[in-house]
């Protein structure tokens, strides 16, 4: 897959990212080769995340208006506006497709679970670790001990696979590109280890600092600190979450752009399900 970068030149996306649900995009491209088209898509598929959302509230919170308010919260909430409006990013996709993911196995419905959670993986490097979380989640509250585990192994791996091999081989490596975002804490995942265990304090200082607070509030306020009282649910949205709150790259822990695509889902099923606890 062929981009051309910044400089003018050719470039192989998977080099920077690996969203290979772009391909996808190709055909659709025939029937309307214009930037609109991306972007039209993303706002359509961003809107269809209202759907998962209303269902879960309908089923866990027993009425329609109820569900009706949160798949308008949805709809509202600062994060989503700013991903339909932040340009085209094709990870911006993984924030329905999670939500369907929450949906369907919620229900136990593991086959169209499966379908939504490869394609959610398919939209950057990273957003199959929100699938294992879902996995882990998947385990413990519904107490699908095998299958959650199967799913948070294979989220696993299509991260490690994805970082560690394919990127690699198309682009500069991803230590190179985006390690600098994270020299404060080790900039490598293995630097940032070691510093969890050898300067634990340092995580905590770059991780709560100013910006890192604000960025929090801006995502939890909105829905009333609901999603705190479900904090299970939450853990689709840690990597992302980490991955933000640790870089020093300023624009990750701003709503305004692509980086909470992988955190709202996760925000919004736990808001549920701790209404659900309320009520």
């Amino acid at each position: 897959l062929a981009v051309t970068n910044l400089a003018g030149e050719q470039t192989v996306r998977l080099g920077s990212h690996f969203d290979p649900i772009l391909v996808l995009f190709a055909p659709l491209w025939l029937v309307w080769p214009s930037p609109s088209l991306l972007l039209v898509l993303q706002a359509v598929a961003l809107a269809l995340g209202a759907l998962p959302v209303f269902w879960l509230a309908r089923k866990h919170l027993g009425g329609e208006r109820t569900a009706l308010a949160f798949a308008l919260a949805y709809l509202l909430f600062p994060a989503t506006q700013w991903l339909a409006l932040a340009e085209f990013h094709p990870v911006a996709l993984a924030t329905p497709l999670l939500l369907f993911a929450f949906w369907y196995l919620d229900e136990d419905r593991l086959l169209p679970f499966a379908l939504v959670a490869v394609l959610a993986a398919a939209t950057k490097e990273q957003i199959a670790l929100a699938v294992a979380g879902l996995g882990v989640w998947y385990a413990i509250a519904h107490r699908r001990h095998l299958a959650g585990t199967a799913i948070a192994v294979a989220g696993v791996a299509v991260t490690a696979v994805a970082v560690g091999l394919v990127m690699p081989q198309f682009g500069p490596g991803v230590e190179s590109t985006f390690g600098g975002r994270y020299r404060e804490v080790g900039g490598s995942f293995a630097g940032i280890l070691d510093t969890l265990f050898t300067d634990p304090l340092t995580l905590l200082r770059v991780t709560f600092d100013a910006e890192g607070i604000g960025y929090l509030a801006r995502l939890l306020l909105p829905l009333a600190l609901l999603p705190l009282g479900a904090p299970l649910a939450l853990l689709p949205a840690l990597p992302d979450l980490a991955l933000n709150l640790l870089s020093s790259t300023r624009t990750q822990t701003s709503i305004h752009h692509h980086y909470t695509a992988g955190t709202v889902p996760a925000l919004f099923a736990a808001a549920i399900f701790a209404a659900a606890r309320l009520q």
